[in-house]
């Protein structure tokens, strides 16, 4: 599986409370189990208008599928080509 960040324009996000990121994980979560192990979420973090995905998926497109049934935008989807961190500069 490759590894993709997807940047969703969500305007208002960073304002949603807890009960509202609950349902909106659960949306997602019934959107996963539907594209049947092509697509796997690992973590999101929220900002002010935007989420930044980390996904693992089969292809591109299964990213763009699972947009599809969540109903949250995919508004720019990139494969991650390489992770580096304070280690890698030892």
């Amino acid at each position: 599986m490759k590894r993709y960040v997807i940047e969703r324009d969500i305007p208002g996000v960073g304002q949603l409370d807890r009960a509202q990121l609950k349902d909106a994980s659960a949306t997602s979560n019934a959107a996963l189990e539907k594209l049947a192990g092509k697509v796997q979420w690992v973590q999101s973090y929220v900002v002010d208008d935007k989420t930044f995905c980390i996904y693992l998926a089969d292809h591109e497109a299964s990213v763009y599928e699972h947009a599809r049934l969540s109903g949250f935008p995919a508004s720019k989807v990139s494969e991650v080509r390489s992770v580096i961190e304070p280690m890698t500069g030892y």
